[in-house]
């Protein structure tokens, strides 16, 4: 059997080339700064042309996973900037960029003493009791004298009252400390900025489009914006905008 011809050689091989190049994934990372390029700035939109999206974290920082013909556009107080191809940044790990965004345009940062974080880690600490508190079984115990009963765990059982009004407390507890997650993310500053409501529209917006527990916790800062965003579209006209809280 005859071999290709050198030319036609060259030419299956960089075809296969360039194949493999336009369906290959790479992983950008950086940091958005101002325009003094000295202040780092959080909740930028980082957006691929292929659809995938991500946000810049309280130090600016971000990370993002694009196709190799991607282009990355980056996105602050609804001001995009230009398209940058994937393809010409020379630096994938540090790929930097400074908007054109004056300190006093920033938002105002509140420096709060506690935070969500410090709020849940006390407050299991404080009710450890009723956190760990399970109802009582039959306990069975083993040692140098065989196998018995485990006392305490069998006294337990018939302890009603008692373990019904543990049982509730620690359900109210667990209650509590998810809807209080909930606030946590689902802020008033957040969804005044993504959604322009105020007042009493803001109020009656966040009653009826309150995300769920699940939800909250499983999505990352990115598809929790474009939730609300998209709820807000629905709230404004009345009707369905293809928003997704799947649970």
């Amino acid at each position: 059997m005859r071999g290709l011809p050198g030319s036609h050689f060259i030419i299956i091989t960089c075809l296969l080339a360039c194949s493999i190049c336009a369906s290959a994934q790479v992983r950008i990372s950086g940091t958005v700064y101002d325009a003094s390029r000295h202040m780092p700035l959080s909740s930028v939109s980082v957006l691929s042309t292929s659809g995938n999206g991500t946000t810049t974290d309280s130090m600016g920082n971000y990370t993002i996973v694009v196709q190799a013909t991607d282009s990355l556009i980056f996105s602050y107080l609804n001001r995009p900037t230009v398209k940058f191809p994937v393809q010409i940044i020379q630096n994938l790990i540090h790929f930097d960029i400074s908007l054109s965004v004056p300190v006093k345009e920033l938002p105002i940062v509140n420096v709060l003493p506690r935070n969500y974080h410090m709020d849940s880690v006390q407050n299991r600490k404080d009710y450890a009791k009723a956190f760990d508190f399970h109802k009582p079984g039959i306990g069975i115990t083993t040692g140098g004298g065989g196998v018995g009963l485990d006392l305490d765990e069998f006294i337990g059982m018939f302890r009603f009252r008692y373990n019904k009004r543990m049982l509730g407390f620690q359900k109210r507890l667990i209650q509590e400390e998810e809807d209080k997650f909930i606030d946590h993310r689902f802020t008033r500053a957040l969804t005044r900025r993504i959604t322009g409501l105020t007042a009493d529209s803001l109020i009656q917006f966040m009653r009826l489009y309150r995300p769920s527990y699940e939800f909250t916790q499983v999505s990352n800062d990115y598809e929790f914006q474009e939730y609300i965003k998209l709820a807000s579209v629905e709230y404004r006209t009345g009707g369905p905008a293809r928003r997704e809280d799947p649970f």
